[in-house]
């Protein structure tokens, strides 16, 4: 093994070595920490010694041989020279049957360990003279590692060696591994005593050797940039620098590892966990409470008092521990070391070991609460009359801190040891809350209970807001209701304004989130809004949301959201108020505002790793990016949101999510991924819900592509029903008379579509909004063709505006058809290029195609012209086919009626499609169309 830095060490014992060659006896002791290079040394210098003549020997001490007298002397000459048989040397000393030589180390083996008797001491100095005539006739270098577990009787013998050298061509060479414990004083005492002892002290290595460690594993160029990350984990200890370069080596093999990332891996938790099982029982001990205490700051008392050990040993163990780079500042390096510290342990003792640090860290006073519940959920178990309170404390802290996975993890652990019935419930609401924000169906077990003890007065009225949220949530109406009364009545009796105006907002909140269940509360009443607009900024929010919705956009809602929003920052009690004020952007139709907010606070929900928030402002997000006219950013974003909460822990939110991908996959083309989300169970209670709305509103936009018009009807007029019997009955929250005018246009029912387009543009205002720019598109499709050009400029003009590029896209193809119906073929193959681009842009392929064949004549040769219009007829739906193949062969529209049994509305509006589709002006050119005659 190529040696790093040691040059110079290896310079002194080479000199050492030549120096012993020529009769002058040398002794030399090693120290350093463990792994650091101490017996690759020895290793280097062997090799050496042996190129230069000498006879190398050697022996190790060991932890578990400790008392096992003559174990290192008997390593040492268990091979001696048979004519060393000539020396007085008592039968058997040498260790062999047949010889004298040979058997020795059982005569050895049997002297006592404390005092030297007068034959063992004549033993002994006749095996140091073999030694040394074994010397004289051939150079010997004795390498003893780990001297400081040499048993008793072996360190006699070394003694008597050392103060025998004189001019004999012999070198000893010891190591001494950095411990809680040293080796025996006596032999330091010794080598203190010799001019020709030589003590030599192994540091770690610096940055610059870490990556000469790495360059042999992981190349010359990547071994620099992991040199320094490399060096602060490892401590500069060879072996474990040469464990992470192993690891690394692997990892960079790995797709699972970034590229040019460290790796701490297998490699270097055995390497510490070999570091701390080669050293005294004690030091491991040290080690086992560091690891425990890791995430805390304790005092050297209480590492000392859970590691049982005194102080004095604590010190030792932690310098033998930083001597070994294991741990800096008192702390263990890095987790890996503290997961390779407690490898050995069973469950049962980690556990043993956290509750004592618990008690120890409470006992000591001034710990903080997180770390002593930590410890306590660690244990799993805890018999202490202050652990219920600790954990309590712990989780409403992590709950401030947007830690709910902590947070349940410590009520878990306190409600499994609470004996008291009050404090059980209350530990049973905050752990309805924590588990919420994870995935609310796992609080949902909780839920009913905790009703029933609100209405029987168990439990404090303070819970019936949250307790209503969830409960309304889940569609548990019955058990809400209560909840939703407690909120007034509190709120008549609060004299704390700033509760008082969360109390009302909540309320209001909930009327418009639940407007079939919960009475709306002082919107229409202005004073109230102004005193909710006045108060805390989370109330604001809820409060844009529900003034928007009930009265429609304005520009103070939008700078109320947006100053609520500036003066919150996202955590457990600003999350849903956060989502009312970008809602509040977006049904005010400042949808660009209302994509800038929303990708702020799902980053930084994304940042907290919170599931339900990731998932609310993922499927928020993608309605926004629906208004953008982005479908297929919507369908992945809504898709996010299914994949952070399951479909069953959506409750009758559910709507939401499921809206997004059926009206993303409709208007990408994808028909049958948005029939395979029609399929989804919908949970009881959901349109009674806002969320029912949306559903509705996507399911009738995919039953419109599906060629479905009276079912899209249907869906549309009960959307109208639901929204005008709850007060919400706003076009920018959902346009559905544009909506159900399309499905009467596709039912001929011109006249009624014409009413409600009409109607809704009333309704929309006379701001430049993405409302209005739909409902003029739809009015201009109900209205006579001399007046829908005029219609479709101010619409595709403000739909450019406010952004939905799939809406404008759609208005451009349209006005294009205008244009060639009027003769203005040019600007209508430009105005249908533009929406085939735009289609594409927002990710519709089937729609931009559906576009660039709306004039497939525009630019065929005449001689083409056929091919072309059989390539167009693919357009058609079945039904067209059938009334297009009826007027090629001159039939009247009355005649097309009776022969199809449908109305003469039915067929004036299949033809107005075929003539857009395939690109003619009169019924002639349908005559002449060979297509359609064969």
């Amino acid at each position: 093994m190529h040696l790093v830095e040691r040059d110079q060490e290896l310079t002194s014992l080479t000199d050492m070595i030549r120096r012993s060659a020529r009769g002058a006896g040398q002794v030399a002791l090693v120290t350093g920490g463990i792994g650091c290079g101490k017996t690759a040394l020895l290793a280097a210098i062997g090799d050496i010694a042996k190129e230069l003549g000498f006879e190398v020997r050697g022996a190790t001490g060991s932890l578990v041989e400790r008392h096992t007298p003559g174990a290192v002397l008997g390593q040492l000459l268990r091979d001696i020279d048979p004519a060393l048989g000539d020396w007085a040397v008592p039968a058997g000393v040498t260790g062999g049957a047949d010889s004298a030589p040979r058997g020795t180390a059982g005569t050895v083996a049997r002297l006592g360990p404390d005092t030297l008797d007068a034959e063992t001491g004549r033993t002994l100095q006749s095996l140091c003279a073999a030694v040394e005539q074994q010397a004289r006739r051939t150079p010997l270098l004795l390498c003893l590692d780990d001297v400081q577990f040499m048993d008793e009787l072996s360190l006699h013998w070394v003694l008597l060696l050392i103060r025998r050298l004189s001019d004999a061509p012999l070198a000893l060479v010891m190591t001494e591994r950095g411990l809680s414990r040293p080796a025996d004083p006596r032999l330091r005492a010794e080598l203190h005593r010799r001019p020709e002892h030589r003590p030599l002290a192994l540091r770690r290595l610096s940055v610059d050797g870490v990556e000469a460690v790495l360059v042999p594993y992981v190349g010359a160029i990547l071994a620099p940039r992991l040199a320094a990350e490399c060096h602060s984990v490892s401590g500069g200890n060879p072996l474990l620098a040469r464990a992470l370069a192993e690891d690394s080596r692997h990892g960079a093999a790995d797709t699972t590892h970034a590229a040019g990332r460290l790796v701490v891996g297998d490699a270097f938790l055995d390497a510490v966990t070999g570091c701390l099982h080669r050293g005294w029982p004690a030091l491991l001990h040290v080690a086992q409470a560091l690891a425990v205490l890791h995430e805390d700051r304790p005092t050297a008392q209480t590492v000392a008092r859970l590691a049982g050990v005194e102080e004095a040993v604590l010190s030792r163990g932690l310098r033998a521990l930083d001597d070994a780079g294991l741990v800096a500042d008192g702390r263990l390096r890095h987790a890996a070391a503290a997961a390779a510290a407690l490898a050995g342990c069973t469950g049962e003792e980690r556990a043993v070991l956290h509750h004592r640090a618990a008690e120890l860290l409470y006992e000591e006073g001034g710990a903080p609460v997180i770390g002593v519940a930590r410890h306590l959920v660690a244990a799993g178990t805890s018999t202490a009359p202050w652990a219920v309170d600790q954990l309590r404390d712990a989780a409403e802290r992590h709950l401030a801190a947007s830690r709910p996975a902590e947070a349940r993890l410590c009520l878990e652990v306190a409600l499994r040891h609470c004996r008291d019935d009050g404090e059980q419930l209350r530990l049973k609401a905050l752990l309805a809350g924590a588990t919420w924000v994870l995935d609310p169906t796992m609080g949902a077990r909780h839920l009913v209970e905790l009703a029933d003890a609100l209405r029987d007065g168990r439990l404090p009225d303070q819970y019936a807001l949250v307790l209503a949220k969830y409960l309304l949530w889940h569609g548990r109406y019955v058990e809400a209701a209560d909840a939703v009364e407690r909120i007034g009545r509190r709120d008549a009796g609060m004299t704390d304004p700033l509760a008082a105006a969360e109390a009302r907002a909540t309320r209001e909140l909930l009327s418009v989130t639940y407007p079939g269940l919960v009475p709306g509360g002082g919107a229409d009443n202005n004073t109230a809004r102004h005193v909710a607009f006045a108060g805390d900024p989370r109330t604001r929010g809820a409060a844009a949301l529900s003034d928007v919705l009930r009265h429609g956009p304005r520009q103070g809602v939008v700078d109320t959201a947006e100053a609520a929003m500036r003066a919150m920052r996202l955590g457990r009690s600003t999350h849903e108020w956060l989502t009312c004020a970008v809602s509040a952007l977006l049904f005010a139709d400042q949808t660009a505002a209302a994509a800038a907010w929303c990708d702020h606070w799902l980053a930084e929900a994304r940042g907290r790793r919170v599931p339900l928030w990731i998932a609310e402002f993922s499927s928020l997000r993608a309605g926004i990016a629906l208004r953008q006219g982005r479908p297929r950013e919507a369908r992945a974003l809504a898709e996010t949101a299914l994949a952070r909460i399951p479909v069953e822990s959506w409750g009758v939110c559910i709507g939401g999510p499921l809206a997004n991908l059926i009206q993303a996959n409709t208007d990408l083309g994808d028909r049958d991924a948005a029939a395979e989300y029609l399929e989804v169970p919908l949970p009881p209670g959901l349109f009674d819900s806002r969320f029912g709305l949306y559903y509705l509103h996507a399911r009738g936009h995919h039953y419109l592509a599906t060629e479905q018009p009276r079912a899209a009807l249907d869906d549309f007029v009960n959307c109208g029903s639901l929204m005008r019997r709850w007060g919400l009955d706003q076009p920018s929250l959902i346009p559905w008379r544009s909506g159900a005018a399309c499905a009467l246009l596709a039912l001929g029912a011109t006249d009624r579509a014409h009413a409600l387009a009409r109607q809704q543009l009333d309704l929309a205002g006379d701001a430049l909004t993405r409302t209005r720019g739909i409902s003029l598109r739809v009015l201009a499709a109900a209205s006579r063709p001399s007046q829908r050009g005029t219609l479709l400029k101010s619409a595709t003009a403000i739909l450019e505006q406010s952004g939905d590029r799939l809406q404008l896209a759609g208005a451009l193809a349209e006005l294009g058809v205008t244009h060639l119906r009027s003769g203005r073929g040019t600007m209508a193959d430009a105005l249908v290029d533009r929406a085939a681009q735009l289609a594409d842009e927002c990710g519709a392929p089937a729609l931009a195609t559906e576009f660039k064949h709306m004039l497939p004549t525009r630019i065929a040769p005449p001689g083409a012209r056929d091919a072309v219009r059989t390539q167009a007829l693919d357009l058609l739906s079945p039904a067209e086919q059938r009334v297009a193949s009826l007027a090629a062969e001159g039939l009247s529209n009355k005649e097309i009626s009776a022969r199809l049994g449908v109305t003469v509305s039915t067929v004036e509006q299949h033809l107005t499609r075929i003539f857009r589709k395939l690109g003619v002006r009169a019924r002639g050119d349908l005559r002449q169309d060979r297509a359609l005659a064969g």
